[in-house]
């Protein structure tokens, strides 16, 4: 009789290049001989996979906590990433949870577990941050579209309000040779996209003499990858020549998204970014005259302690000259051993919320605006297998939202699209 396979589950919060390490260590799983199944399934393992960017993050971990454990009562419950390097004796506390991996012990889960017979005795498998400096290479798979390849990791910067250098230590990367190496890989499985994903993706090199220029460089040579995605790059880090590089490939697509923080300098200087708003909005119209139709999405904290009415409204004033295509738009989240945490002038939640509110209304009207002037245009679209009614649906280089007719021969593949007509404020209908 065939022995049943063990089942395990990943529950992932936070950015993408958490994403990719969640699929890495669940690849590591499946060597072992696990059998992946879903997080709203029964299974033997639980591995969530943090983040502590925000309260709401900490409180979402605790929450798929207690939904494992009251799913499954009897199966192991880990947690990695950097909630768990940030608070690891906090995690260990909470009932149901068997092990808490920091940074440097999480790709190690898998043979943890497997050279255990029953739970492990020892909990906490944690270290000082500042001795880490190995790279762990990542990469998602199972999306027949696009996968996301981790290029760096950890930062230097050490913004005002920002816990990420203390949850994955400083900026490191791998040789460029080995991440061509995975582009490589990922193409060898008929995936045609790769979003480049880092902490601070910009500032690749720091541990291998390299640059981000050369990286991209290299990767545009690999074949079977038709598309290269910027995750997210830093204003000061977008130099000419990345963007020049950008606006002739044929490979990397006019789609850049670059965190502003704050249209206020006063903000800007005490969030301790490395950068006045005179440089992002140079560096957005550089773009633009190289790149006429590029998407730029922006990050934007809102309440943060001591931004006044009159910061806010010169701010707004700021993104609205600017036109970015999107927001991301987050309430400032108050996190322990940040000097941002103990700033005079906390903002009152109500008025972050309103605040919120008028920067969301702001980015739905020029995310619309950004939709609208491509009606008529023919553009590229990679059209992912997801199905809606009738529809089926994909992204355009310059990252519009396409809604064509149902075929199912078009998943996964690019097609020339006629963007015909902008849809209730969701995507553009297309004809193939």
């Amino acid at each position: 009789m065939t022995e049943q396979k063990k089942r395990v589950a990943f529950y992932t919060l936070g950015c993408k290049l958490n994403f990719s390490e969640t699929s890495t260590i669940a690849r590591q799983f499946t060597e072992l001989g696990y059998e992946r199944v879903s997080a709203d399934s029964e299974a033997d393992v639980y591995v969530i996979n943090t983040c502590s960017v925000t309260e709401h993050a900490d409180k979402k971990c605790r929450q798929a906590i207690r939904k494992f454990t009251g799913k499954s009562p009897n199966a192991l419950v880990a947690v990695v990433g950097c909630y768990a390097q940030l608070k690891p004796d906090e995690i260990a506390q909470i009932e149901g949870v068997d092990l808490v991996l920091g940074t440097a012990d999480k790709f190690n889960l898998p043979h943890l577990i497997q050279n255990n017979t029953r739970k492990p005795q020892e909990k906490v498998y944690s270290c000082d941050i500042d001795t880490i400096t190995d790279f762990f290479p990542a990469y998602s798979t199972g999306d027949r579209t696009r996968s996301f390849l981790k290029v760096q990791d950890g930062c230097d910067y050490h913004c005002s309000y920002c816990t990420i250098p203390l949850a994955r230590g400083r900026s490191r990367n791998m040789p460029i040779r080995e991440i061509v190496e995975q582009a490589k890989a990922i193409a060898r499985q008929n995936v045609t996209e790769i979003i480049l994903t880092g902490v601070n993706t910009g500032d690749f090199g720091k541990s291998t003499g390299e640059t981000f220029l050369e990286l991209i460089r290299e990767l545009d040579r690999v074949e079977g990858i038709e598309r290269y995605r910027i995750s997210s790059i830093e204003p000061n880090l977008v130099t000419p020549e990345i963007v020049d590089f950008v606006a002739q490939s044929v490979k990397f697509l006019p789609h850049f998204h670059i965190p502003l923080q704050s249209g206020s300098n006063r903000i800007l200087a005490l969030m301790r970014r490395r950068y006045k708003r005179e440089l992002f909005a140079e560096r957005i119209e550089l773009i633009r005259s190289r790149m006429p139709d590029a998407f730029v999405g922006v990050d934007v904290i809102v309440g943060f302690p001591g931004e006044t009415d009159e910061d806010f409204e010169d701010a707004f004033g700021f993104i609205e000259r600017v036109k970015p295509s999107f927001l991301h738009i987050f309430p400032y989240s108050e996190r322990p051993n940040t000097p941002a945490a103990e700033f005079d002038g906390k903002v009152n939640p109500r008025i972050a919320k309103q605040r919120v509110a008028q920067l969301t209304e702001l980015s739905d009207r020029l995310h619309m605006e950004f939709y609208r002037k491509h009606v008529g245009q023919t553009r590229p679209v990679l059209i992912e297998s997801t199905r809606k009614g009738d529809l089926m649906f994909g992204f355009t280089d310059n990252y519009i939202k396409v809604a064509v007719a149902y075929n199912k021969n078009l998943a996964g593949k690019i097609v020339s699209v006629e963007l015909k007509d902008f849809q209730n404020g969701e995507f553009i209908l297309g004809t193939v």
